[in-house]
């Protein structure tokens, strides 16, 4: 979801605001998701071919499906499986002849359950061999751009900026995957001895490393925000309360409410600590059903929200202009009116040619097989596509 999101606003960003080149940016500072997006940017590719590559589905070296993120981590699997039979010898043990309790005796079975069960290993092989390619680079050292990626070192609890000096000896594709090493959804990312998992876990926005290094113009993507609704109606459609969507939905705004918290409060500490920066929040808004019940690994819902971010990011820029006109042009940026009130732009076009007659036939199941998907929600009084706006 974060990187569907950054890549729509990007591509906004990059049309409508003049005099900024986003391939040129002194600093890039990636988390999670971020990470993949800053290091293409970083690497000279341009907010639309990262749509290309990560959105669009062509059979092309550059690139990146998000199916690849699906594959169960059987590794991490078998490994914990191989401990089972010692840790239940040793609880066993423990609660027979120790005479301890049984929850005491079996709490040490925990460590037979695997920290991940998608295999995240693809992410470092695919970037490695998309940044190894004639003009770009794997190494944060031979980058025109200062470059961090930030995981958290999952034994200390403290951000690790990859990138900086000392850490800029690591891939930049390994570092992308410690910093989106989202606990319980994938393993810890072994770097040289040290765990690191997703460097959201410390604190969301990691801006001071280049605030410090003297940023006077911060452009910050957050892709993640609470959502707010009621059981209510909205447009003639009813929006159901979250626990309606069980464990996914009620899971998925915790961590950003958590996530959104902490950003909140990161900003306010950036503006009183570094008062000649100027930063520009960009986000959702928090009543975009759209983006929350998301399933962005459907290729049609993959395009879809790509194309709803472009479209949002252009609006809020247009909403917002009064405001940010005035704080751009002492950049030397100005806001291309013109484009933003373009309303033929888009990002996708409304159909992707067939390349094969096999994919096309996949693509059309699939649609159909999401159809079906919704209208049997929808007899059950969940339907996730009213929700969403759609």
């Amino acid at each position: 979801m974060g990187a569907i999101y950054e890549i729509g606003a990007l591509c906004a960003l990059d049309e409508s605001l003049d005099g900024l080149d986003l391939n040129a940016c002194d600093d890039y500072v990636g988390v999670s998701a971020g990470g993949f997006i800053v290091a293409g940017l970083a690497n000279g590719i341009r907010p639309r071919q990262l749509c290309e590559s990560f959105i669009e589905d062509r059979p092309d070296p550059d690139n990146f499906n998000p199916d690849w993120l699906l594959k169960p981590a059987w590794g991490e699997f078998g490994a914990r499986l191989q401990r089972l039979p010692g840790l239940l010898r040793g609880a066993a043990w423990e609660w027979v002849v120790q005479g301890k309790s049984f929850n005491s005796a079996f709490e040490r079975l925990g460590s037979a359950l695997p920290t991940g069960v998608l295999d995240n290993e693809a992410i470092h092989r695919q970037i490695e061999r998309l940044f190894s390619q004639p003009g770009r680079t794997n190494d944060f050292r031979q980058l025109r751009s200062r470059l961090t990626l930030v995981a958290t070192q999952l034994d200390t609890g403290e951000a690790t900026p990859f990138g900086r000096p000392g850490w800029d000896h690591v891939p930049i594709s390994r570092a992308i995957q410690a910093s989106a090493a989202l606990p319980g959804l994938f393993p810890p990312v072994d770097i040289q001895g040290q765990h690191y998992v997703d460097g959201a876990l410390k604190k969301t926005l990691h801006a001071t490393v280049a605030l410090d290094a003297g940023a006077d113009l911060l452009l910050c993507l957050n892709p993640l925000v609470p959502f707010h609704t009621s059981p209510s109606l909205q447009d003639g459609r009813r929006i159901p309360s979250l626990v309606e969507g069980g464990l996914p939905a009620v899971m998925s705004q915790t961590f950003r409410s958590m996530i959104h918290s902490r950003l909140a409060l990161g900003l306010k500490h950036y503006e009183r600590a570094y008062p000649g920066s100027d930063i520009v929040l960009l986000e959702p808004d928090q009543r975009d059903a759209t983006l929350f019940f998301a399933n962005t690994f459907s290729y049609r819902q993959r395009r879809e929200l790509a194309e709803h971010a472009y479209q949002e990011t252009r609006r809020m820029l247009l909403e917002r202009q009064a405001t940010l006109a005035p704080l751009l042009a002492r950049h030397g940026i100005r806001l291309d009116l013109a484009v933003l009130q373009d309303g033929s732009r888009r990002l996708l076009p409304a159909r992707v040619p067939s390349r094969h007659p096999l994919t096309e036939r996949l693509h059309a199941t699939l649609d159909d097989l999401q159809k079906k998907v919704d209208d049997l929600a929808q007899a059950r009084s969940w339907r996730p596509d009213a929700a969403r706006g759609h």
